[in-house]
């Protein structure tokens, strides 16, 4: 009972910290970015979101269906891209932007008949494309002039150090019986053949990387949809910084962390705050018409599976 009580109180506190940070949003720079930018939305960018969302989510199937396969458990790729769209759906739909995936976590592994295996399935990819993300973003920021480049020394070291413990990890197989030497012990395998496997590392790179640019290129269309005029080299940085901000689970749909960390990149980047949020305000927008089939999934379902059974 107490675990279940944390939890929804964390929950809570995750849902009131994003709606928090929009509030302060609003009262700092109003409700113009955000109904600009929603005005400006157009069908050819519409479109377009909706191209790269299904790049960048056959990308996230596929990654999901290495690592399952790594850990043992069977998933098709058909099946792996109906739940990830299904999965976008809910995340840009409720609050904390991880409820779409924690549902395919459950819903493979209790499919599969291993739901440990299934969930850790899940966890490894979205930390092996969040690794990514990370190494793509202290690449491009120290590439091009950002406002945290003063900061990319520490980062980049943290970063190494995340590394060189996971490969660790990977590799170290603690005797005992205790707690703490099983989850080591599980983790590691996990590594070892969910992410590091010959058949596995390549894809599951690659498919992360060709994710990460496109949710780059999504962010960048909004960013022209919403009229910003600055060039690749200047807005690339601070469109990674914003899309760093979404893994930040304290979120109203998406919405939060992101819109925040935006208004601060661009105003600290000589542009406006304003600018920031519109464009922010604009990518989630193509983000939730990008996952729209992920709610024709979830129809679908609802329709094949009669009442009394769900």
């Amino acid at each position: 009972m107490l675990p279940a009580a944390s939890g929804r109180r964390w929950a809570w506190a995750r849902t009131l910290g994003g709606l928090g940070l929009l509030a302060l949003l609003l009262w700092l720079v109003g409700t113009g970015p955000f109904l600009a930018g929603l005005r400006l939305i157009t069908v050819p960018a519409l479109a377009t979101a909706v191209a790269i969302g299904g790049v960048t989510t056959v990308c996230g199937a596929w990654r999901w269906s290495l690592v399952a396969r790594g850990l043992g458990v069977r998933l098709p790729l058909c099946t792996a891209i109906a739940h990830c769209y299904r999965a976008v759906f809910l995340n840009a739909t409720l609050p904390g932007g991880i409820l779409g995936d924690v549902h395919r976590a459950v819903r493979h592994g209790r499919s599969a008949g291993d739901l440990g295996r299934g969930v850790r399935a899940v966890l490894w990819e979205r930390t092996a494309g969040q690794v990514v993300l990370a190494v793509v973003a202290v690449v491009v920021l120290a590439a091009f002039p950002s406002p945290v480049r003063p900061y990319l020394p520490v980062v980049t070291t943290t970063l190494a150090g995340v590394g060189l413990g996971a490969a660790l990890l990977g590799w170290v197989r603690p005797a005992g019986q205790s707690r703490w030497a099983r989850v080591v012990r599980v983790a590691g395998a996990d590594i070892r053949a969910g992410l590091l496997a010959r058949r596995t590392w390549l894809g599951v790179l690659l498919a992360s990387t060709l994710a990460v640019a496109g949710h780059l290129a999504t962010f960048v269309l909004a960013a022209r949809t919403a009229g910003s005029t600055a060039p690749l080299s200047l807005l690339v940085p601070l469109t990674l910084l914003a899309l760093l901000a979404t893994s930040i689970p304290a979120n109203i749909a998406g919405f939060g962390p992101r819109e925040g960390a935006a208004a601060w990149a661009f105003g600290a980047a000589g542009l406006s705050a304003a600018e920031g949020v519109a464009t922010a305000i604009v990518y989630g927008a193509l983000v939730l018409v990008a996952s729209l089939p992920g709610a024709a999934v979830l129809a679908a379902r609802r329709v094949r599976v009669p009442a009394g059974t769900r």
